[in-house]
């Protein structure tokens, strides 16, 4: 009944006139197939689909590894659109993404020369609109709306569903990622069998081993699953398969353990329906040595023979591969597989652990970070992780977490404060100057809260030990404790920078620094050390705001030109401020536009340079605060530096979505929704409430001038105030002297509240922090910066530490 609704949708047409009609229909009666359209009709975007691109030929190829299909709807017809690959940076950046309008300007139509009755409309210029949808409001669900397909292409209707508008490419991929199931072609659910099984005549694992090289054909194995790792996308320019993925899972029986790989479009059909304790029956399989360079999961507990030189694969062809995934009333004891074993370990524990031991945990969470991105070593591919702290009531630290993607997106964009964390295979990583962390593996897999049953470690003693510990605490008196979101950066920066200790944050250039901010995409997180001197600091009592303004884009604009953070300084003569103006002491500012006559900055200049004073005066770099207030301190040089430099990278800082939100069951859903990543499909069940407001008492902007005084970098420094803050756990616990070169070493002042010292002594004021500034005159330092790139213009600079050059060490 649906399908034949759905097929007499797309055949008679809505009534209301249609832009994406019109559009369409000019396109088909024109000869050159292209055309600029009308911009005064805004369209949504409901949805953002990426897949491999088809080789490209000429130099910029390598620039394009991925299309990007966009379906639009303006709220009659709905129409899945090819982006050209010139606009491909507004999706890099979250510019053009989900939940919003835009309005085209120029496109053209597309006939596919591979098949017959194919095309598309590309889109090759369009403005991005600003505020929320004027279109969507209106829509229940968009997917009741029709499809628009030019006439006479009403058979290709199916490949403006769920498969790319390239006919080469058979599947789309993750949005941000390579490694979660994406589309309708991922089945879910269970499919055990009852079917009587021949077990007469098995093969064991063991043997199997042995026999490898003599046979071709091999008995049946009947085996338990035991660990299931994270989706492994291999396509590539060259790779000529339909869909390139794999998947690794660990067998046992009662002989011992095994790899076990399932290939290609078996992926699709069956790795969300094997799970570990899942009974398969394998018959039509292949061996082949194992490769070696695989991680593998820690099975030492199991006690059993691990049998690595060769792994089984299951196959979709040459040979199709046979396997029953057996119903659990079927399976019977005389079989002699092995139970699921785990390895839960409590807080209390890790400190004692080995770096790289492989542990199972179960805690209730208390603080979520956002989703970010880091960059793989193959190009452009990214992995997704997150921070998450969890506690169990072992200890007065928690577990700090650092969550990889683990093709779990149902689970891993839901965790949230309150529920109880399952992970399993976590590694443990010992840092100098930070306790113990533990990071997901390859064979990671999570589970929340909803997620639980059924699984084999709901009997394990220590899961019901915790149990009964969490039924002693109260809702409120946790909810107190709670955070989600924003910056979070761990582990801390070690006592002393060594420069070629390996894994060290890499020492960039001022040049490859701006690049650096140039090229990082949507969430992307990179973190680098650079020298100079510290120059001039701000206080500031809020973020940064974003004034988002429709900005339009073609395939002739240079997309540097869109989204450069630096700033082109003025020759020295059109500078607007004279240095002989500039003030050499700490000042209270109002950033606003008045500036204070001739006698009023003799009176100033008269007064001693430590002393606090109001002034109005203009301040060009942070629009975004123009009635806010400021103390500041510059260096007696900088006035002159400034004029000289070349450039000035200015745009980072701290914006609204650095900061953590607290937790509240009532605004759970807008909170998830704006730590995760933004979707790339659009539905009416998304808030459209907004983030509750930041809390962020003031914060410092620092100026960084490079040591070779042409770049000069702007970075924010937010200190940890409070002992509930996420970022307060492992900080070192020794006292300082709350000058501002000892809260930039620390990374905190002194004493935090809600310690113990906190009760005698009191938070000084950032007039008397920014009093101690002078002492960074002239001085050398090493300052690590946290990058990460917050969508649309927003750019994320943050100082993590400063080091004094005697804390730098060569070796």
């Amino acid at each position: 009944m649906e399908d034949s609704q759905s097929s007499s949708s797309l055949v008679l047409p809505p009534p209301q006139a249609s832009f994406l009609q019109r559009t369409l229909e000019r396109l088909s009666s024109t000869q050159c197939l292209r055309f600029g359209c009308d911009q005064g009709e805004a369209v949504a975007v409901v949805a953002l689909q990426r897949y491999l691109s088809e080789r490209a030929d000429g130099p910029d190829e390598l620039l394009h590894n991925y299309s990007y299909d966009v379906t639009l709807t303006d709220g009659v017809w709905r129409v899945k659109c090819f982006l050209h690959a010139s606009l491909s940076n507004l999706v890099h950046t979250n510019t053009l993404r989900t939940g919003m309008d835009i309005f085209i300007s120029q496109c053209c139509f597309v006939f596919s020369e591979r098949m017959l009755g194919h095309g598309y409309i590309c889109i090759e210029k369009l403005r991005c609109g600003a505020g929320s949808s004027a279109v969507l409001p209106n829509i229940n669900d968009v997917s009741l709306l029709p499809m628009l397909v030019r006439h006479g292409m009403e058979r290709s209707v199916l490949l403006h569903k769920d498969v790319p508008l390239q006919v080469s490419r058979k599947h789309y991929l993750p949005l941000w990622n390579n490694d979660d199931p994406e589309g309708d072609m991922w089945i879910s659910g269970a499919s055990s069998s009852d079917a009587v099984l021949d077990v007469s005549k098995m093969m064991l694992i063991s043997t199997l081993e042995s026999s490898f090289g003599h046979t071709l054909n091999y008995l049946p194995l009947l085996v338990k699953i035991i660990h299931k790792s994270r989706l492994r996308y291999y396509g590539k320019f060259g790779v000529k398969k339909d869909c390139p993925y794999l998947a690794y899972f660990e067998v046992a029986d009662q002989s011992g353990t095994m790899s076990l790989v399932l290939w290609d479009e078996l992926c699709p059909e069956f790795y969300e329906r094997l799970n570990v304790g899942t009974v398969l029956y394998l018959q039509n399989y292949k061996l082949k040595q194992s490769y070696a360079k695989r991680s593998r999961p820690q099975m030492d507990h199991y006690r059993m023979k691990h049998c690595n030189s060769v792994e089984i694969s299951l196959n979709p062809r040459d040979p199709s591969s046979i396997f029953t995934v057996v119903s659990p009333k079927s399976v019977q004891p005389q079989w002699g597989l092995p139970d699921v074993s785990y390895r839960f370990t409590s807080r209390s524990e890790l400190d004692k652990l080995a770096d790289n031991f492989a542990c199972d945990i179960i805690g209730l969470v208390t603080f979520v970070g956002r989703v970010e991105r880091v960059r793989s070593k193959a190009l452009e591919r990214y992995w997704t992780y997150r921070w998450v702290h969890a506690v169990d009531g072992t200890s007065d630290h928690p577990f700090i977490l650092e969550l990889f993607s683990s093709s779990q997106p149902e689970i891993f964009n839901n965790i949230c404060p309150m529920t109880y964390l399952v992970c399993t295979q976590m590694r443990v990583c010992n840092v100098t100057g930070s306790q113990p962390y533990l990071t997901s593996s390859c064979e990671t897999e999570m589970f929340i809260t909803g997620y639980h049953k059924g699984q084999p470690y709901v009997s394990d003693p220590r899961v019901k030990n915790f149990i009964q510990w969490t039924k002693t605490l109260k809702d409120n008196a946790v909810l107190q404790k709670t955070a989600v979101g924003g910056h979070y950066s761990y582990p801390h920066s070690p006592p002393m920078f060594v420069q070629s200790a390996a894994g060290q944050v890499p020492l960039i250039a001022a040049a490859d620094l701006k690049r650096e901010l140039e090229t990082l995409q949507y969430r992307e997180h990179k973190r680098h050390a650079f020298q100079g001197q510290i120059t001039a600091v701000q206080y500031l009592r809020s973020p940064k705001t974003s004034g988002v303004e429709e900005t339009e884009v073609s395939e002739n604009d240079d997309a540097d030109s869109h989204s450069s953070p630096s700033q082109r300084l003025p020759s020295p003569s059109s500078a607007g401020t004279s240095a002989t103006s500039r003030k050499r002491k700490i000042q209270m500012s109002r950033l606003g536009c008045k500036k204070t006559n001739e006698k009023e900055q003799e009176e100033e200049e008269a007064n001693s340079a430590s002393e606090v004073q109001l002034q109005e005066h203009s301040c060009g770099h942070n629009p975004g605060q123009a009635v806010s207030s400021a103390l500041s301190w510059e260096g007696s040089s900088w006035p002159k530096q400034h004029q000289e430099l070349t450039e000035h990278l200015c745009q980072g800082g701290l914006h609204q979505d650095s900061i953590r939100r607290r937790f509240t069951f009532d605004e759970k859903n807008v909170l998830l929704q704006w730590s995760n990543l933004q979707p790339s499909r659009w539905t009416s069940k998304q808030s459209t409430e907004p983030v509750p407001p930041a809390l962020c008492s003031g914060y410092y902007q620092l100026t960084i001038l490079g040591i070779n005084k042409q770049i000069a970098v702007d970075a924010a420094f937010l200190p940890v105030v409070s002992s509930n803050d996420p970022q307060a756990v492992s900080l070192p616990q020794g006292l300082h002297d709350n000058t501002m070169l000892s809260c930039l070493s620390s990374g905190f002042l002194c004493p935090l509240t809600g310690t113990d010292d906190s009760e005698e002594r009191s938070l000084p004021e950032p007039e008397e922090i920014l009093e101690t500034a002078t002492e960074l005159e002239d001085m050398h330092v090493v300052c690590i910066l946290d990058l990460c790139h917050l969508g649309e213009d927003k750019l994320e600079v943050l100082i993590n530490k400063v080091y004094k050059v005697t804390e730098v060490s060569l070796d």
